[in-house]
């Protein structure tokens, strides 16, 4: 598999982890915060979803330009 190929695949894996990640936030955060969990669970279903669209479009993902955090 060339590296492009790989890398593209990660990010799509990434991504479909963020969007999952996502619906569990709202799930179980739900009940205590409501309007929180629901801002939170926006922003990480955005970066996961704009991570697939990336993916697919070959283009450099949100995720990616963030960078590696400590």
């Amino acid at each position: 598999m060339p590296k492009a190929n790989a890398s593209r695949t990660v990010t799509a894996i990434f991504g479909v982890f963020f969007v999952i990640l996502a619906l569990l936030i709202l799930v179980a955060a739900w009940e205590s915060s409501p309007i929180g969990a629901t801002i939170v669970a926006l922003v990480v279903g955005v970066l996961g979803a704009d991570a697939i669209v990336s993916a697919a479009q070959r283009r450099t993902s949100l995720l990616s330009r963030i960078g590696p955090l400590p």
